[in-house]
Parts: C-alpha cells; structure tokens; sequence
C-alpha cells in the first residue's frame, strides 16, 4: 500500500477566536460549554479565547466549521479563521520578549 503525500497547501488549520459575556452565571455557563465543546472536538487552547485544530483538508475544516456553529452560545462574537499548513508554519511567535520556535505541525502528512 502506497501513501498519497499531501501539500502543505491543502491541508488547514481552523481557529475559533471569541468574546463572551460572563456578567451572569448563565452566560459563563454558556462560555464554559462552548470552551469545553471545542477541547471535546480535539481543539488546543491557542490563547486565552483562541482555539487551534488541524484538519486534514477543506472538507474537514467545513465540517467543524459546522459543528461550531451549532454550538454557538446565544450571545457574544465567535469569529473562526483558517489557514493552510505553509501558512500556519510561518506564524512567529513571542512569550514575554523572546521569539520562540515554529511548532511542529502534526505528521499527518501521509494518508494510508
């Protein structure tokens, strides 16, 4: 069995960035599930509010696209963002005032 090697450009990264009310214990409730929903569908805690997945291609990133949506709370500014692989390996990253390395994008890059 060979493998089919994938381009960097198209395989995706999706990230869910938001903002949700959590003035009431209701609205952090929601904020709290919404949270938990995306670390349940294998999303990495990026930043605080910005969520990270790799998807192995458009039609995976449609997909939890779709699932997000469906689990939006009811109020708040969900916005979701994708890149390709080559254009998530170019994102520089700081911790305080030092520039750190490139992550390692997953080895997934060969489907069986």
């Amino acid at each position: 069995m060979s493998a089919t090697q994938l381009s960097g450009y198209q395989l995706m990264w999706i990230f869910v960035m938001f903002d949700l009310p959590v003035t009431s214990k209701e609205q952090a409730r929601a904020a709290t599930k919404f949270r938990e929903f995306l670390l349940d569908e294998g999303f990495e805690k990026s930043q605080f509010s910005v969520y990270a997945r790799f998807c192995n291609g458009k039609e995976q990133f449609e997909t939890y696209m779709r699932r997000v949506e469906a689990n939006l709370p009811d109020r708040g500014d969900v916005h979701i963002l994708s890149f390709t692989d080559r254009q998530y390996e170019n994102i520089v990253r700081y911790s305080g005032q030092r520039r750190k390395r490139q992550r390692k994008n997953p080895d997934q890059l060969a489907l069986f």
